[in-house]
């Protein structure tokens, strides 16, 4: 092969190792990242069109429990719902045989839609009476959380004790359309 020859080859050689290079870099790179993104994006929206489809088959049930949730709230009217309170604790105090030696209610406005009641609720007896007393709590419709519970024991043989109750209650409000 003639040197002049050779030079061209080379000269050849190297343009095209440079094109593809360059190809590669400013054309193959971003058009692969693209074509991920694309499909990155496709799967998610899959996704979301599959959940979509899974809530509106779901329609009727959710609508339903929260129907349900919405009935179990707390009136709005603070004082009703004091009352209505007052009177679910005193009937499972009763039901329980646990004495209430407390009832405080502090109540929060600090949300457009709903307002919420924490009560501070004391009460004494057995561990049976006060276990069951929890449970009513617990399973009643009514829409209270138990935040937190202390027990401690009253006597020297551990036979009655006392219960403090943290207790968050929710009241929503009147939709306004």
């Amino acid at each position: 092969m003639k040197i002049k020859t050779r030079q061209q080859f080379l000269v050849v050689l190297t343009i095209a190792v440079a094109a593809l290079f360059v190809g590669e870099r400013l054309i193959y790179e971003p058009l692969a990242n693209w074509w991920s993104a694309r499909a990155q994006t496709i799967a998610a929206l899959r996704k979301q069109v599959s959940d979509g489809k899974l809530l509106i088959q779901r329609e009727q049930a959710i609508r339903s429990r929260w129907a349900q949730m919405r009935t179990n709230t707390l009136p709005a009217d603070t004082s009703l719902a004091e009352q209505q309170v007052l009177k679910a604790f005193d009937n499972w105090s009763q039901d329980s045989g646990a004495g209430l030696t407390g009832l405080t209610p502090q109540w929060n406005d600090d949300a457009t839609n709903y307002v919420t009641v924490d009560w501070r609720v004391e009460a004494a007896g057995d561990l049976g009476a006060l276990t069951r007393f929890l449970y009513d709590i617990e399973q009643g419709p009514m829409a209270l959380k138990l935040e937190s519970v202390d027990i401690s024991a009253r006597d020297e043989t551990g036979q009655q004790f006392t219960l403090g109750l943290q207790i968050n209650g929710l009241a929503l409000r009147p939709e306004t359309k």
